[in-house]
């Protein structure tokens, strides 16, 4: 499968080392096509393909947005997603982490599929600290949750896979409308790690026996 990550930031990079360690083609594209960034990760061992967001995401079976939320607009005007996968893993953070920009009656990734009417959305990974993807991908020898919401069964399917390739555990969170509590649970995540002192090195965990 061919795999195109928009955004070469934290989580963005961290990604790409852990997908480029599968048998998937990875491209990696930001506003500057991707060249820097896809040298960065290379020098680390990451082997992987740089483009720009129209190349990327025109080549691509599976499109991840590592983008701010806030974003989403002007990539829909750069880039055709008609039939691609594209999984949304942005918190719609306000500008001094004080909350949601969007919420109860929506969310971020059905706003983004509002601006992508061709592609089917996945929210996905939103709960997990950039640093993990290089640490393991496991809190307490644990792998780490990541909680699966698509309105497309087949997608939803595809993504929890592609989490348990990189070593996490995909939980099913149905609809892509449960992405209006799945970004709260991402938001917490971020005040637990940074705003109440308790670090990255968490990850929440649906529990069961």
């Amino acid at each position: 499968m061919n795999i195109a990550i928009i955004g070469t930031g934290n989580i963005g990079k961290g990604l790409a080392r852990a997908l480029a360690r599968t048998a998937h083609t990875v491209t990696v594209s930001d506003q500057s096509g991707g060249a820097a960034a896809a040298a960065d990760l290379g020098a680390a061992g990451a082997q992987v393909e740089a483009a720009e967001v129209a190349a990327a995401v025109s080549g691509a079976d599976l499109v991840i947005l590592a983008t701010p939320f806030g974003a989403a607009e002007s990539l829909a005007q750069a880039a055709d997603f008609t039939g691609k996968t594209v999984i949304d893993v942005s918190n719609p953070l306000t500008a001094d982490f004080s909350g949601l920009t969007v919420g109860h009656t929506s969310s971020a990734a059905e706003e983004i599929a509002k601006l992508l009417p061709g592609a089917t959305l996945v929210k996905a990974f939103n709960t997990v600290f950039a640093q993990h993807y290089a640490s393991g991908l496991s809190v307490g020898g644990r792998p780490i949750q990541t909680f699966v919401a698509s309105d497309d069964e087949t997608a939803r399917n595809a993504v929890i896979a592609l989490a348990g390739e990189i070593g996490m555990e995909g939980v099913d969170a149905g609809p892509l409308k449960n992405a209006r509590y799945l970004e709260p649970l991402g938001f917490m995540n971020i005040t637990f790690g940074y705003l109440l002192g308790r670090g990255t090195d968490i990850a929440p965990l649906w529990a069961s026996k």
